[in-house]
């Protein structure tokens, strides 16, 4: 009788943090992280980002090398809205390059949070998978750390993604927010009109 022995999935995951102050204006981030989708395009690649319906997306991880092996998730993503915060979590997710994989699983969870000084954050990447049959031969070790590094380089892209292009954003929706007349002055405006 041969004995077949169960490999345990490889496992690896990553966490980041975020501490951003910010100079001018934080109050109103709130409102800001209320605009989900302009959010989501600043943190995300928006030409890989596709809307499925209120607070659901799907994202096309950018291909990524792992030894031999090309590798492309598709994230299906959930938004939801707190009072000061926005969460963001991994519903499903599909890839694309490793062949038939049943035992994927994708976890993420990050949230940002306005404070009175700014934003703060964490996220949380994981994922666990079998070893597929290309990678055999390369220690497990091995892979668990090299997956767990590819795992902290999204993190810290998305993290450096809100330092840059999310405050840039911030700051271009404050302009658009002051240009707009208050809803008071366009009630006078209005009827002025009406009474001339």
């Amino acid at each position: 009788m041969t004995r077949r022995t169960m490999s345990m999935p490889l496992a690896f995951q990553a966490s980041q943090h975020l501490d951003l102050k910010v100079q001018r204006h934080a109050e109103l981030l709130p409102e800001y992280l209320r605009q989900e989708q302009r959010l989501l395009e600043a943190l995300l690649d928006s030409h890989q980002l596709t809307r499925l319906g209120p607070g659901c997306y799907r994202y096309l991880v950018t291909s990524l090398q792992v030894f031999q092996l090309q590798v492309r998730p598709i994230v299906s993503l959930q938004i939801e809205h707190g009072d000061q915060c926005l969460v963001m979590r991994a519903l499903d997710c599909e890839l694309e390059g490793l062949g038939l994989v049943d035992d994927f699983k994708l976890t993420l969870e990050a949230n940002l949070v306005a404070t009175a000084s700014g934003l703060v954050g964490d996220a949380n990447l994981s994922v666990s998978v079998s070893q597929p049959p290309l990678l055999k031969l390369i220690p497990r070790r091995m892979l668990e750390s090299t997956g767990e590094s590819i795992l902290t380089g999204i993190l810290a892209g998305i993290k450096a993604r809100v330092g840059q292009q999310l405050m840039a954003d911030f700051r271009h929706w404050q302009r658009e927010q002051a240009s707009l007349p208050s809803e008071t002055s366009r009630r006078q405006s209005l009827k002025k009109t009406a009474a001339v």
